[in-house]
């Protein structure tokens, strides 16, 4: 088929459209389809199976899947022809694959870029610790032949290749033990084919590619872990540990936390000569120039550097931010099931690289259906330990200066949406005080139908003309100061006041209502960390939904539509409760109620002007008469 379309980037465009319509005409016309295919737009991507219509709703809407080049699940088949002898044969070369991609594999699991595979250790130089050994010793089982003279596999990549085997076809262990017998009596003597399921999954253990399961209980209310490893059952709530117990004893946990320890990966980064390199950007290459490029050229950056010498004084320690959120694991988007993945971020790498997937680690894996929400820190136990340990040290070798040295990490900050916020921090982002920056002194109002927070304005200069102009904003005159975050000893002071916290979903907190605790609903677990309470800035917005949501709220507002617009009735009441901006307000014509139009108010034809200067998904909306 004709795939020029998919280049096209205005789905609003013919061609994109009559391109949706050929593709669907096609596919539906393929043996063997009923009423419902995959459905291959980016949010789908061939996951979930629809109706012709809902297809192209989605294509139109969402667009093609970018990367989904041929289409196989639909019926495409692609016929690669070698050279124009197998053509004129009609013969294809099965056998002819990529060439194996074993060192990449390596290369991820253990650091990125090129490896200095090739490195001599002269003499003044250090030996590799012992991980660092089995790391070169991994590269050297990647060019080992499998057997004296076999050209096509390594020893290591037979290995992955028929564990994949094994997991995508789903052999038994014992199937798997009498395969590898057969293959080592078929294959020439000397061969390293492993003699056992067991042998292999050892010649794969230095990969280092696994994690830790740690039962939780159903409640949230702890981990059977540390002190209750052995538990059958919640000493808070009572409920046993298992869901169910399957034949030969086996037993199914109700919640199981996935945990990536964090410090192998750290060191990776320092094995590979070029990223080893890279991590000293911060203080070798940056030029501090007062132009915010990097997390070293922030405030917070340089606070923790002045309280912190001793860890200054080493400049290949890390330094680590924090990020999480949940997410919708599966296709369809109407369930309620979510999943907590959280993520470290290395800020010792220069700005194009410290965002890049390879450097992402992520840490931990909370389970659904629910989001742990306020218990989110019995979660958090396992990597918070770690981080205290890796606070102390851990021998790391580097591959840049061939030396080994002792590498602390400090985690500088987290970055989260507002109401994530709340369950790291440990302050509730609702209610009177919900705002963490004024804290104490946010300034909130009841209306008829929600609480409006105000005096913001104390952030700008004193001489700024919107402090004293009152028809713009609540109609009062602002002289208050900006108040002074709450750093050092402050928040701790204000957390005794609260007490303990009991955590659990069926726990009944019975939070301190005491002035002096504010708006605390728990001690965040991050103050373990022995460095957390004299960090300046621990928690931060996420700037991207921020972004998105000012963005599509005003674009909602000025377009009026519906649904998704913010000059509603119950605004126009909040107005008049307020007694600010008459202009606005409602008029009453006899037992009609008329809403006046604000000045920002588009007509149809400036609507259609804004939509041809913006992207796609308004040209989308405006032409299945959402506006």
């Amino acid at each position: 088929m004709n795939k020029s379309w998919l280049n096209i980037r205005n789905r609003v465009d013919q061609k994109y459209r009559d391109g949706v319509e050929g593709f669907l005409n096609w596919a539906f016309s393929q043996p063997k389809v009923n009423t419902m295919i995959r459905c291959p737009c980016k949010g789908c991507m061939n996951t979930v199976f629809k109706l012709r219509i809902d297809i192209r709703v989605d294509l139109l809407k969402k667009g093609f899947w970018d990367s989904y080049k041929v289409w196989d699940l639909h019926g495409e088949v692609l016929v690669r022809v070698e050279n124009s002898n197998a053509a004129l044969n009609d013969e294809v070369d099965v056998d002819s694959a990529e060439e194996d991609d074993i060192t990449q594999m390596i290369h991820d699991a253990y650091g990125y870029m090129n490896l200095d595979n090739n490195a001599t250790y002269s003499e003044g130089n250090e030996e590799p610790n012992i991980y660092a050994t089995k790391f070169y010793k991994l590269l050297e089982d990647g060019k080992t032949e499998l057997y004296p003279g076999c050209t096509k596999v390594s020893k290591l990549s037979f290995v992955v290749k028929l564990l994949h085997l094994k997991s995508l076809n789903h052999w038994s262990n014992k199937s798997m033990d009498e395969l590898l017998r057969l293959f080592k009596e078929v294959l020439p003597e000397g061969s390293f084919v492993p003699s056992s399921f067991y042998e292999a999954k050892k010649v794969l253990h230095d990969l280092g590619l696994g994690y830790t399961k740690i039962d939780a209980c159903q409640n949230d209310c702890i981990l059977y872990w540390s002190d209750y490893v052995n538990a059958q059952s919640c000493p808070k709530c009572g409920k046993s540990r298992w869901k169910s117990v399957k034949p030969k004893g086996k037993k199914v946990a109700h919640k199981v936390l996935r945990y990536f320890p964090i410090k192998p990966r750290l060191q990776r980064l320092y094995m590979e000569k070029e990223t080893s390199k890279k991590m000293r950007w911060h203080k070798e290459e940056n030029i501090d120039d007062d132009v915010m490029c990097h997390p070293s050229d922030s405030i917070e950056w340089k606070f923790f550097n002045e309280h912190h010498p001793t860890f200054l004084a080493e400049l290949r320690n890390v330094r680590l931010g924090l990020a999480s959120d949940g997410f919708q694991p599966f296709g369809n988007m109407s369930s309620n099931h979510s999943i907590w993945p959280v993520v470290l971020v290395t800020y010792n790498l220069p700005p194009w690289d410290c965002m890049k997937d390879p450097y992402f680690m992520m840490t931990l894996l909370i389970p659904g259906p629910k989001s742990p929400g306020n218990d989110i820190d019995v979660y958090l136990q396992p990597m918070i330990d770690e981080l205290k340990e890796l606070w102390d040290g851990v021998e790391t070798y580097d591959a840049h200066s061939k030396s080994n040295f002792l590498m602390r990490v400090a985690l500088l900050l987290t970055i989260n949406d507002f109401p994530a916020y709340g369950n790291l921090s440990g302050w509730s982002t609702k209610g009177k005080l919900a705002c963490p920056c004024l804290h104490k002194d946010t300034q909130s109002i009841s209306l008829r139908n929600k609480l409006c927070y105000m005096g913001h304005r104390c952030f700008l200069p004193m001489n700024h003309p919107w402090r004293k102009n009152r028809m713009l904003f609540d109609g009062k005159v602002e002289m208050g100061i900006a108040p002074s975050p709450l750093t050092g000893d402050e928040p701790l002071m204000q957390l005794y006041e609260l007490g303990n916290v009991s955590f659990g979903k069926v726990q009944k907190r019975k939070r301190n209502v005491s002035n002096n605790a504010y708006n605390w609903k728990k001690k965040s677990i991050f103050f373990q960390l022995p460095y957390w309470k004299s960090l300046k800035l621990r928690h931060n917005l996420d700037v991207m939904h921020i972004e998105r949501n000012v963005s599509d709220n005003i674009l909602s507002t000025v377009m009026s539509m519906v649904g998704k617009t913010k000059d509603t009735l119950k605004s126009k009441y909040d107005l008049v409760d307020l007694g600010i901006r008459q202009e606005l307000h409602l008029i009453e014509d006899g037992d009609n109620i008329l809403l006046t139009a604000a000045c920002y108010a588009l007509s149809l034809q400036e609507k259609l002007k804004l939509c041809n200067s913006i992207p796609i998904g308004f040209h989308f909306h405006l032409k299945m008469g959402s506006l």
